[in-house]
């Protein structure tokens, strides 16, 4: 490969992995074996999610950090965002000794401000869009002579994000797919660069949310229409880089896009299957799999787990969505005529069939059934989906009149 077709060559991640070594965690690639029976693929996690900011973002932060002059170190760097890259540049720059200053949007969370102030960052809440806290961030570093440090369009930044390729293929060579996340482009840049140097024949793929196709779009020439939020946030960005680009159109692969119902699911299999915490973004190559089997079916298959922070509550309520698509969680509306003992024989037919209850509501008012029948919502916990059958078999069975709520507003 002709190393001078793109701006950061193989040897500037070569330079970048000196440059991080000892600072940042060298991050297992694990086999999981459970995955690959369940998706007919050889699978690898790449565990960046263990990074200390529990982000591969670190990386780039670090390289970029580490390539400034003495006189950029002195004055100190800016950087826009909002997350993970706010986290990496914050807490390298502290170790460093450079002076930083963090703009995010006014409405970033109490948490994501407080972290990154105590990496001992300034923040600076500017813009109700990232788009102007981007702009502010820029005025910044021109009025008081800082270094802006992108999340993605810079080479000191791809560089450092390439070295995750160095370590993918020394513990894996003869991978025939690896699965990145894409938002800029960063990340995918980096890799991409890095693993074809070293195999010129795997290949790289990007995966993005459908809400936020940046790189899809660029490549197929479609205009932008936003769609609202998307559970993996850390890619969801408008535009990929211009020097991304350039790197990704000529070495990636394949885009492949995957829905809001396929990243939450994903999110709940690495928890319950790998035991770990990955955020939305960092379940993109899993849910990417589960969407498009017949890509990676009888390959072997690296995936990069990019990031693990996710909002606690959010994380929560993603478990208990997977519980009902799994129909171990149902909420029951049950027919009854309103006389004694009638929803204690309810209860009875479902805990003899080992059903769980975990909430019970009984409704003789608010309902258009006629006056001497009356209904409760039963929220009941199952073993699966055949005990669930079981159950309503069950109260069936015994003349009640039973409908699923498959909504999963518990």
């Amino acid at each position: 490969m002709n190393k001078n077709t793109h701006s950061v060559t193989f040897e500037d991640i070569q330079r970048a992995a000196k440059a991080l070594e000892g600072a940042i965690v060298t991050t297992p690639l694990n086999v999981s074996q459970t995955l690959s029976k369940m998706t007919g693929a050889e699978i690898y996690l790449k565990f960046e999610n263990l990074q200390f900011t529990a982000s591969f973002k670190e990386r780039g932060a670090l390289n970029k950090l580490a390539n400034l002059s003495d006189d950029q170190k002195k004055n100190g760097v800016i950087a826009a965002s909002a997350g993970n890259h706010a986290q990496g540049v914050a807490y390298h720059a502290s170790q460093l000794d450079i002076p930083t200053t963090i703009v995010m949007p006014i409405n970033t969370p109490f948490v994501k401000v407080r972290q990154t102030e105590e990496h001992g960052a300034n923040v600076v809440l500017f813009g109700d869009r990232f788009d102007e806290t981007a702009l502010q961030a820029v005025k910044l570093a021109e009025e008081n002579n800082l270094t802006l440090v992108h999340p993605f369009d810079d080479n000191d930044v791809i560089a450092g994000q390439g070295t995750i390729g160095l370590e993918v293929m020394a513990a894996c060579p003869d991978l025939d797919i690896i699965l990145v996340p894409v938002g800029g482009g960063g990340l995918i840049s980096g890799i991409s660069i890095a693993a074809k140097h070293i195999n010129p024949g795997i290949k790289v793929i990007g995966v993005q949310a459908e809400r936020f196709p940046s790189l899809h779009r660029a490549v197929n020439n479609k205009d932008y229409i936003a769609k609202g939020s998307t559970l993996a946030e850390g890619i969801a960005v408008k535009n990929i880089g211009e020097k991304t680009y350039k790197i990704c159109k000529e070495l990636v692969d394949d885009i492949l896009l995957v829905s809001e119902d396929a990243l939450e699911e994903a999110v709940c299999m690495l928890m319950t299957i790998e035991k770990t915490v990955p955020e939305g973004a960092g379940a993109a190559p899993l849910a990417a799999i589960n969407t498009y089997p017949e890509i990676f079916k009888g390959k072997k298959v690296a995936m990069i787990l990019s990031g693990g922070n996710i909002d606690p509550r959010l994380l929560a309520s993603l478990l208990m969505r997977g519980l009902v698509r799994e129909g171990r969680i149902t909420r029951l509306r049950v027919e009854l005529l309103d006389v004694p003992g009638a929803l204690a024989n309810i209860t009875r037919i479902i805990g003899d069939l080992g059903g769980n209850i975990i909430d019970v509501s009984h409704h003789r008012l608010f309902t258009e059934l006629p006056a001497k029948e009356t209904y409760s919502n039963v929220t009941l916990e199952t073993r699966d989906r055949q005990n669930l059958d079981d159950i309503l078999s069950g109260l069936r069975a015994a003349g009640f009149t039973v409908h699923v709520n498959r909504s999963s507003d518990l």
